[in-house]
């Protein structure tokens, strides 16, 4: 028992630059660094071209032969925001929604950073459908290109009359 207190007082001599070391400067800086690696896009790697904003805009100037099919989920759309018309379809279901989806126009792929898009546009060029690139929005915004941001109504209030028990 007569060690206790020293025992106790080394453990805290041990163990509290420790504890503050995990809160510094330095610290903060290598978990906020692991995290941004972790969100780094991946490299493009599909065979269909990435468009830049300038491209893209290119196309964008003719709506009547193009047709811009976006991969992201819906939640992504809404939070980041996307183009004021496309084809929304999932990129797992691309494969199941070829019926649906034009041959007569050059198509363009979005995803966040055109990793989806491009798998998308891959896929859907060894299909035979005319595929002039994929495009990530959030490079596109990057560039100075403006999204369309889609906020979803408020569900409404029920005017259902519920009798009195």
């Amino acid at each position: 028992m007569k060690n206790s207190p020293k025992l106790l007082l080394t453990l805290l001599v041990l163990t509290v630059p420790v504890a503050l070391g995990a809160n510094s400067p330095h610290a903060n800086h290598a978990a906020k660094a692991q995290e941004s690696q972790a969100a780094a896009p991946r490299p493009y790697t599909a065979k269909t071209p990435k468009l830049n904003k300038t491209e893209l805009d290119a196309w964008l100037a003719k709506p009547g032969q193009l047709l811009l099919i976006d991969v992201r989920r819906p939640e992504e759309i809404s939070a980041i925001g996307g183009f004021a018309a496309y084809l929304s379809v999932q990129a797992n279901s691309i494969e199941q929604s070829l019926a649906s989806i034009p041959k007569d126009r050059a198509i363009i792929t979005v995803s966040n950073h055109a990793g989806r898009a491009g798998k998308a546009a891959d896929l859907l060029a060894a299909k035979g459908f005319n595929v002039v690139g994929a495009v990530g929005a959030q490079n596109y915004e990057e560039e100075g290109g403006k999204l369309v941001k889609i906020i979803p109504p408020a569900p409404k209030a029920s005017t259902e009359i519920k009798p009195k028990s």
